[in-house]
């Protein structure tokens, strides 16, 4: 049976959500939402694409070319163009073309008609590879609409107020809380960008995944300058390994890991030295989705067939699950690494799996379950309203936890009901996992969710964060004292002399009315 049909009625057109008070998602005008949002004391940079910040897109190197009339060039150097753009097949292509009927000809066509065959055999198994590369970022990317999205990706800072959005033009802009210099990041090798990532610890390191390479960007945050030079950029890259489609730090700090739908091998890097080392694991047609557990203990990585697989980071072992209904589509970690959240791009249903923890930091175990559970039916619902009848639900386009582990946030494919809201979990992880319904986040008329993600830091709860295909950025604080709160205060009032339940609840009362007032 579906959770849908626990919910409340979604907000009638017109409303939107500004914030969850005393359990609650409340919803406003879109001519109050402004209001509401001064009053909730976020001094957030706010972010809304214009006309003005989308650059004319670049030529395909295709219609580049045709704009140019035709050199006659040697043999050698049309081959070595031809590997450049498109490897074996297009150097086989160009010497069949040379001097047709002679024997290198000859040959060269029926090598050809070889290496085409067997990329059929093989596309047949693995259809994504038969995809350009641009396709493949748009399928594979996690913003919903990535081809058309004036905001293609979005990432917060882990430590400060601060992110980073990528445009549909491929530039990106870093905005900081109180501060009015947005650095602007362009660069030759910066295209088809799929993902972002801040280094943990670090306030000034920005890795790019490109469809080519991986950039990364030193991003002063006490420049005065809104144009980093080139020179502030160190470019990753390694032949075969792109297009580039998610990238992900350790928590740590320390490595950068990269995957590729078209590459089997992930990519450990290490930045100061520009190098990596391959992790290679056989099936899967390639690697499509990374997800680093909060403790560095355990990697996700998903792969673009009905498989993933889960690493430890320690010896790089992995466990391996298959035999989903359709490709693994999104997951998500919560903050203990004890619950991997994921959903298949097939199915109406969200999995969880189980993981043991660590004896000490020295020792980290998968141990996982050896069978997915079926722990959110997502089935699609119809409610009547009376004067209509809303549908929502369906396929998951992603998951995002909140790092407190107690608000869990879906939104779903463009081909299920009311693909506008965004729904809203309340969790809890022990000592089984709970998920309840909260509410419904919905935006301006005719605006649909394209990515969402929670804010890494907050003190009175969550805030979620939501790109709108509109190219607005919205923050909707969710405000709730979390259950670690409650054991910090009732500790905090033993340790003065206080016993009993009642102080805590007058307590947890308190600190709501404190929310309310906006004075903490």
């Amino acid at each position: 049976m579906s959770l849908l049909g626990s919910f409340n009625a979604p907000p009638p057109p017109g409303f939107v959500t500004a914030c969850e008070r005393n359990g609650e998602l409340v919803t406003v005008t879109a001519e109050e939402a402004v209001a509401v949002v001064s009053m909730q004391g976020l001094d957030y940079p706010q972010f809304q694409v214009s006309r003005e910040m989308l650059a004319r897109p670049n030529l395909s190197k295709e219609s580049a070319r045709m704009a140019f009339i035709e050199h006659n060039e040697t043999l050698w150097k049309r081959t070595l163009h031809a590997w450049y753009e498109h490897g074996i097949a297009g150097v086989l292509e160009e010497f069949s073309n040379h001097k047709q009927g002679n024997m290198v000809s000859k040959i060269s066509l029926r090598l050809l008609a070889l290496v085409r065959w067997s990329s059929s055999l093989h596309g047949s198994l693995f259809p994504h590879l038969t995809m350009s590369q641009e396709d493949m970022i748009a399928e594979f990317s996690r913003n919903l609409d990535w081809r058309n999205s004036p905001i293609r990706v979005f990432a917060w800072h882990s430590t400060t107020v601060k992110y980073a959005v990528c445009l549909q033009d491929n530039s990106i802009r870093v905005y900081r809380q109180k501060s009015d210099i947005v650095p602007l990041l362009k660069h030759k090798l910066q295209k088809g960008v799929a993902d972002l990532a801040w280094r943990p610890f670090s306030s000034s390191i920005l890795a790019v995944a490109c469809q080519t390479c991986i950039l990364i960007w030193h991003v002063d945050p006490m420049s005065l300058s809104t144009r980093p030079s080139t020179g502030s950029v160190q470019v990753l890259s390694h032949s075969g390994h792109c297009p580039i489609t998610s990238i992900a730090w350790c928590p740590k700090g320390g490595a950068l890991i990269s995957a590729s739908p078209a590459d089997t091998s992930m990519m450990v890097w290490d930045v100061g030295l520009e190098t990596c080392v391959p992790l290679c694991r056989l099936g899967g047609g390639g690697v499509s989705l990374l997800h680093w557990s909060p403790d560095g203990g355990k990697l996700f990585a998903a792969t673009p067939s009905s498989m993933f697989r889960v690493w430890d980071c320690q010896s790089w072992t992995c466990e391996r699950w298959s035999k989903l209904i359709g490709q693994c589509q999104t997951a998500c970690w919560s903050p203990d690494s004890s619950v991997l959240l994921f959903a298949t791009a097939k199915e109406p249903i969200i999995y969880s799996l189980t993981f043991g923890k660590a004896v000490n930091e020295k020792s980290f175990v998968i141990g996982g379950s050896k069978m997915a559970i079926a722990s959110i039916n997502l089935e699609e619902v119809v409610m009547d309203l009376g004067d209509e009848t809303v549908r929502f639900g369906g396929q998951v386009q992603s998951l995002c936890w909140d790092p407190t582990g107690e608000r869990l946030a879906v939104h779903f494919k463009e081909n299920t009901g009311s693909p506008e809201l965004v729904l809203v979990f309340r969790t809890k992880l022990h000592p089984v996992l709970e998920v309840v319904p909260c509410g419904f986040v919905q935006g301006q008329v005719g605006e649909i969710p394209n990515v969402i993600s929670f804010q890494p830091r907050f003190a009175h709860g969550a805030v979620l964060t939501v790109v709108w295909s509109s190219g607005r950025v919205s923050f909707i604080p969710l405000y709730f004292v979390s259950e670690r709160g409650i054991h910090l205060h009732n500790n905090i009032y033993l340790d003065n002399g206080f016993s009993g339940h009642g102080h805590s609840k007058s307590l947890y009362s308190e600190s709501l009315q404190d929310f309310e007032r906006g004075t903490v």
